[in-house]
């Protein structure tokens, strides 16, 4: 029984996974290195990976979904000599790496954002898609706070806030208004009733020509349900410290916000130097962590946008440690 539901699992999990070859390329890897996937989802990077390692080599798989580990676990059974699957947030990659005696890694892939598999199960709650699902979101279904808590019982200025600065809504001032007018009648419980809340507080004809109307607001309330900006922004430096001497991080993205902090953390971990710029010399004592390989972001070919749509705004940045 545990079988099938692993198998079943892992086919619901199967998509194509982003910017894949460009990854791998340049993760740069060697046969004996050891190398996490912070972002494990379906295991695509990862097998990716496992598939180019030796005896010697090994992959540390960490996610914070249930469902992606035991996808994961049956797509690289293969090669579980040299893998070990955590279940955890890559917020925590420093201590649970510790944990097993890793204090260096020789690269870190994360493809960030919302896999495949959350936007096509209409349990999790993650898409405007699905009209009567609840409002969930949690990418780790351990935590208490969900959308549903975030839609009905943040203030109207909090709803306001992170619409207006996580889904980047001109709107986000009336649809928080809204949301507040139509939870006095009752708790908001499904994607249903959200979506209609949100296509009212739109004119409609933006609603006609901008795409789904919600879309932006499912972004804003999924990055704060799972504080996804701030494990990024938090924790970058820690990884590239785990680097080892020419160790690299890969990073996908897929909305501008993420990608801001990735390019703004990588330059700032080539040049930390805070003097001013009409001093002669350096003498704040800040060095270089290495080097920015990506002066432009990777973005996906022609092909790969013909084969999954959902690339569409994928970017990968890479970072070489000195």
């Amino acid at each position: 029984m545990e079988q099938n539901q692993a198998k079943a699992t892992q086919i619901e999990f199967n998509h194509f996974s982003v910017l894949l070859s460009e990854t791998i390329e340049n993760l740069n890897i060697r046969p004996d290195g050891i190398y996490v996937d912070g972002t494990l989802g379906g295991g695509g990077h990862a097998s990716e990976v496992l598939k180019r390692l030796d005896e010697n080599g090994r992959l540390i798989g960490i996610d914070q979904d249930a469902d992606a580990i035991a996808a994961a676990g049956a797509r690289l059974e293969p090669y579980k000599e040299r893998l070990t699957m955590i279940r955890s947030n890559y917020a925590n990659m420093k201590d649970e790496l510790a944990r097993i005696g890793i204090h260096g890694v020789d690269g870190i892939v994360l493809d960030l954002g919302v896999s495949s598999f959350q936007l096509d199960t209409p349990g999790r709650g993650f898409t405007y898609r699905a009209e009567d699902a609840p409002l969930d979101m949690r990418m780790d279904q351990r935590q208490k706070t969900s959308a549903r808590e975030i839609v009905n019982e943040y203030s109207e200025g909090e709803l306001y806030r992170i619409i207006r600065d996580y889904g980047e809504d001109r709107f986000a001032k009336n649809i928080a208004k809204h949301i507040v007018a139509a939870r006095e009648k009752g708790a908001i419980e499904t994607t249903g009733q959200l979506n209609e809340i949100i296509a009212a507080a739109i004119p409609k004809k933006v609603a006609k020509t901008g795409g789904h109307p919600a879309k932006r607001t499912y972004q804003a309330i999924r990055i704060e349900c799972n504080h996804e900006l701030d494990v990024l922004r938090e924790h970058l430096d820690e990884m590239i410290e785990l680097l080892n001497p020419g160790g690299r991080i890969c990073i996908i993205t897929f909305h501008s916000l993420e990608d801001r902090i990735v390019k703004t953390i990588f330059k700032k971990n080539e040049n930390p130097c805070t003097c001013p710029p009409d001093f002669p010399m350096c003498v704040c004592g800040n060095e270089s962590k290495g080097k920015v390989v990506t002066r432009k972001p990777i973005l996906p070919t022609d092909g790969e946008l013909e084969l999954n749509s959902r690339s569409k705004s994928a970017k990968l940045r890479v970072f070489e440690k000195k």
